[in-house]
């Protein structure tokens, strides 16, 4: 399996006879291994051009021992990881290119209609990875194809400079665990917002190509989509996502819930900024969760969030919920 990095089997068979003897002799290695003297010199010198052989002294005729093959071989492992990475990366290219070519050409490639989860899953983490700019979402509750803790390609674009936009539905929020998988995506980067309903579940790559499923979630059965090159169609999707994001509320999800401070900040309702706590906090009450899921998914009890709420409503001089979402958006506080 080795020789993928350019160790032969037989330089193999060689260096693992030298790690049992641990140093040997050009001679005492032949005759282990039935081979001729000069054979296993050409072997001999191979190794120790890749560095997993070296002699004990300076003496041409001196035991030879074999260094650690992590060293030596770690660096050639890399650079083949990153050959496959570029290769991989160019054949996404030119697979792009091939579906670009057919569009221009031939108006029935303008949309193509996959099927089936695993398809649906492997196109979805394709475009992930080629992405080089933004990759939107519409995520909605109950995932056709791929769960938000199996998306790791997102953590991936994110690394390499991918911009992410997404918004949830309120009820995803609700399942269990969701804030917690929510809160590792933006702790990375991502940039997420939250509506009470979606009207699809939608992606979308680069303004370049679109993934939107064709049979609505209550029909069952295989789940079928449209992945959508530029167009018109690709053009009005653009615009109902960023229609959606004008009005979608932040979710902050930076820090986990503690205990108020006891500074005395509430004192003084003017010029009052929520810390990261309570902006998390306000988020979700904004967002529509109600207090004993916010208080599930942020491991505290029902009566600290409502206490915590009680005391932002005194800052904010309101008597009522709606009064504290009114104010929350006129102040800015999330």
């Amino acid at each position: 399996m080795l020789d993928v990095i350019g160790l032969t089997p037989a330089e193999e068979e060689l260096y693992r006879c030298l790690l049992q003897l641990t140093t040997a002799r050009i001679d005492e290695l032949a005759h282990r291994l039935h081979r001729p003297r000069e054979q296993v010199v050409a072997q001999v010198e191979a190794l120790r051009t890749k560095g997993l052989v070296q002699p004990t002294d300076t003496d041409p005729d001196a035991p030879l021992r074999p260094t650690a093959p992590d060293v030596a071989l770690g660096a050639a492992l890399l650079r083949r990881q990153e050959d496959l990475e570029a290769a991989r990366r160019r054949v996404t290219q030119l697979a792009e290119e091939y579906r670009s070519g057919l569009r221009r050409h031939h108006v029935d490639h303008l949309v193509e209609v996959i099927t089936g989860t695993r398809v649906l899953r492997d196109r979805l983490r394709d475009l992930q990875n080629s992405a080089r700019t933004e990759v939107l979402w519409f995520c909605r509750a109950n995932p056709l194809a791929m769960a938000g803790p199996e998306n790791v390609e997102e953590f991936d674009a994110l690394a390499r400079g991918v911009s992410y936009r997404a918004i949830y539905e309120r009820d995803m929020l609700l399942e269990p665990g969701a804030l917690v998988d929510l809160a590792k995506g933006v702790a990375a980067g991502e940039q997420a917002r939250v509506l009470d309903r979606l009207p699809v579940r939608l992606a979308i790559v680069d303004a370049r190509t679109a993934i939107c499923p064709l049979i609505p979630d209550r029909d069952g059965g295989e789940p079928s989509a449209a992945v959508i090159g530029r167009s018109q169609l690709l053009d009005a999707l653009l615009a109902l996502f960023e229609s959606h994001w004008r009005v979608a509320t932040r979710l902050r999800l930076e820090d986990p819930l503690t205990e108020p401070p006891t500074d005395g900040r509430r004192a003084d309702a003017d010029g009052y900024q929520p810390d990261a706590d309570e902006a998390r906090l306000l988020s979700l009450f904004v967002a529509g969760v109600p207090d004993k899921s916010i208080a599930s998914q942020l491991g505290v009890s029902r009566r600290t969030v409502q206490r915590r709420l009680a005391d932002l409503m005194a800052v904010a001089g309101v008597d009522t919920r709606p009064g504290l979402a009114f104010q929350v958006a006129r102040r800015g506080w999330i």
